[in-house]
């Protein structure tokens, strides 16, 4: 009997900076944020684009929020350090367009994530690169807790569903061992993605732990953080296709859709790859590349076997087959056998006690 053409594929995340501001103007010359750099405010079509982005690839992309002009209460007033104007913060864009983002960022195609209140620090030097870690490290604890309070005061009150599970740090500013994981862990934070040369260990695979929380490297970005309007092009070369939110955007609101097409023309061909896949959600994603960065696969006959890492980030596994045999598989459970575009994939459920998962031919 032929032996089975099994393939345990990278998963790919789509992870979309700087979502949430509604002004799009560089202000840092003038001691505010860098925001989005383009010429021309935010509106919901462009949540919309997010949304339609994930619906039309069958993924939730990861839209990275930046809070401080949701702030309906001007609560940031209590947290001078995250915004420009310190304890005389007043934000100007309350109006109904949070209500109709915010039912998008809730029902959407589209999981918002934790990015930061203000994106910057300030204190009496004025403003500094970045919210979370500075050119002396990690910010004070007690300013990093008060900003990750503020931070989910304004998603609550702005309804924005299930709190944020994933985390972008700010001009991905980020260091292992810090001090930040455990802080995030306390807040829900299960995961983090970073480019890895942005920060000095640089480690040398696409996944590690930081003190128990999973650090992914982003890689790097096909556009300029302020590209908007423009067509992708490039390779995705590793588990995150990060983008900043004007690439996905056009000038005209209404042409949005234009630059969706091209996103969606750029990556799905990657699920159609027997090595590649598009990750469903960020649980997935994490999962599949836990499993992927850690299983040896081994050929036992026919079979494949999957020796299983004991560092793991879920329970759910997808393998790919350019096979149609029926199978029989041991270690795992299987949730869906299916052919999507012309490839053929397993979904599994790997119980935390199995050493391995074994896919075979079925006999008889």
């Amino acid at each position: 009997m032929a032996e089975l053409a099994v393939h345990l594929p990278l998963p790919i995340q789509v992870v979309i900076d700087d979502v949430g501001w509604w002004s799009g103007t560089d202000g840092h010359e003038q001691g505010e944020p860098y925001r989005t750099g383009i010429a021309r405010d935010h509106c919901p079509a462009d949540y919309r684009a997010i949304s339609e982005l994930g619906r039309r690839l069958g993924m939730r992309p990861q839209a990275a929020m930046v809070l401080c002009e949701w702030d309906r209460t001007d609560r940031l007033r209590a947290v001078p350090s995250a915004t420009w104007m310190g304890a005389d913060w007043r934000n100007r864009w309350v109006g109904p367009w949070l209500d109709e983002a915010a039912h998008v960022l809730r029902t959407g195609h589209l999981e918002p994530i934790l990015h930061g209140v203000g994106h910057e620090w300030w204190d009496e030097r004025g403003m500094s690169r970045a919210e979370w870690f500075g050119p002396d490290g990690l910010r004070p604890l007690d300013a990093v807790r008060a900003h990750l309070d503020a931070f989910l005061a304004i998603w609550q009150e702005n309804g924005l569903g299930r709190a944020p599970t994933a985390f972008v740090p700010c001009a991905f500013l980020y260091q292992l061992g810090a001090g930040l994981a455990p802080v995030l862990a306390e807040y829900g934070i299960t995961s983090v993605s970073t480019p890895y040369q942005r920060m000095a260990e640089r480690p040398e695979v696409a996944l590690v732990w930081d003190e128990g929380l999973p650090v992914v490297d982003r890689g790097q970005d096909l556009l300029r953080w302020f590209a908007i309007g423009q067509q992708p092009s490039g390779e995705v070369g590793g588990p995150v296709c990060g983008l900043h939110w004007p690439n996905l955007l056009h000038l005209d609101p209404s042409r949005n859709d234009e630059v969706v097409d091209g996103w969606v023309a750029l990556l799905r061909p990657y699920d159609q790859r027997l090595d590649r896949m598009l990750a469903p959600d960020t649980a997935s994603w994490l999962s599949q590349l836990a499993f992927w960065h850690g299983c040896r696969h081994r050929h036992d006959g026919p079979a494949v076997v999957f020796d299983l890492p004991d560092q793991r980030a879920g329970d759910w596994l997808r393998l790919k087959l350019a096979d149609s045999r029926p199978l029989t598989i041991h270690g795992a459970a299987l949730l869906a056998d299916e052919t999507v575009d012309g490839c053929r994939q397993i979904d599994l459920v790997v119980p935390a006690e199995s050493e391995f998962a074994r896919v075979e031919p079925r006999r008889g």
